[in-house]
C-alpha cells in the first residue's frame, strides 16, 4: 500500500541546508503532499538559492507554497513596488547579497514563484493552514484584508491564552478558534516561549521552531503528529548570524 502524507513545513528563513537535510530525515517521497506556510527567505544566506530549490521541487513533488511576510517583502523589493528599509535589519540583507549573482531572468521565475504564493490553504477535512493568522470571529473568507493572513499574530497569542479547562460549548471560549478543526501556522517562532519543536496551543499548531535564529527547521506529518527537525539551522552557517 502506498503511504501518502501530508507534511507542513516552517518558516525555512534561506537555510536551504536544513531543509534538504530535514526532508531527507523525513524520507519525503512524491507521494507525500508538502505545504509550506511561507518566510521561505530573509535570514541566511541562501535565499535565491532556496527558491530555485523549491521551483524545481515542485515539478516532482505535490507541494502548496503559501505566502509569508518575508516574502512579500521580497517581492516588492524585486519589483520596485515599495522601498522598506526595516526589510534590511530583518533579514533583507541577505537576500539582496544572494540576489546579486542571480540573472535577471531567473529573477523574473522568483518573482512569477512569489505572485503565485496562496495567502492560505483549506483542506476537505476543514484543517486550514497560513502564515501567521486572520482576526475576523467568522473566518478568513470575511477578513478585510489579505495582509492579515501573513501579518497577524493574535491568533496564535489568543490560542496560547485559552484555559485549558475551557471546552469548545463554553461560552467564553474564543469564536474565533472554532471555524477550523485544526490551524497549522508559522510566523511568530516558538523559541519565544522558550521551545524549539512544533507547539499545539487547543486547535493551533505553530511549526516556526526558530530556523532564523538558534532553531532548527521543521516539517510535522499532521496525522500522526510526527515530526522531524534539521540540525539547529546557525550550526549549518557558523560564519552567519542570521537573524540572531
Amino acid at each position: 500500500m502506498i503511504k501518502k502524507r501530508t507534511l507542513v513545513v516552517g518558516d525555512i528563513h534561506a537555510g536551504l541546508k536544513a531543509l534538504k537535510e530535514v526532508l531527507s530525515e523525513a524520507k519525503v517521497t512524491v507521494n507525500d503532499t508538502l505545504i509550506f506556510l511561507g518566510d521561505y527567505i530573509d535570514g541566511w544566506s541562501d535565499a535565491a538559492e532556496t527558491i530555485n530549490f523549491l521551483i524545481n521541487l515542485d515539478k516532482t513533488h505535490h507541494c502548496i507554497f503559501l505566502r509569508g511576510n518575508h516574502d512579500e517583502l521580497c517581492w516588492e523589493w524585486l519589483t520596485d513596488t515599495a522601498d522598506n528599509p526595516m526589510w534590511f535589519k530583518h533579514g533583507g540583507k541577505a537576500t539582496v547579497t544572494s540576489y546579486a549573482a542571480i540573472s535577471n531572468d531567473v529573477k523574473k521565475q522568483h518573482i512569477k514563484f512569489y505572485e503565485h504564493l496562496k495567502d492560505y490553504y483549506l483542506d476537505t477535512d476543514n484543517r486550514l493552514f497560513l502564515h501567521a493568522g486572520f482576526t475576523n470571529l467568522k473566518g478568513i473568507t470575511h477578513e478585510f484584508l489579505n495582509k492579515t493572513f501573513y501579518w497577524d499574530r493574535t491568533l496564535w497569542e489568543l490560542a496560547l491564552s485559552v484555559d485549558p479547562a475551557l471546552t469548545e460549548i463554553d461560552i467564553h471560549y474564543p469564536k474565533r478558534l472554532l471555524n477550523y478543526r485544526e490551524i497549522y501556522i508559522g510566523h511568530t517562532p516558538v523559541t519565544r516561549i522558550g521551545k524549539t519543536t512544533p507547539q499545539q496551543a487547543v486547535n493551533v499548531w505553530n511549526i516556526d521552531t526558530g530556523a532564523a535564529f538558534k532553531g532548527p527547521l521543521s516539517i510535522l506529518d499532521i496525522t500522526t503528529k510526527e515530526y522531524w527537525q534539521s540540525t539547529p539551522v546557525y550550526k549549518l552557517y557558523p560564519n552567519e548570524i542570521g537573524r540572531n
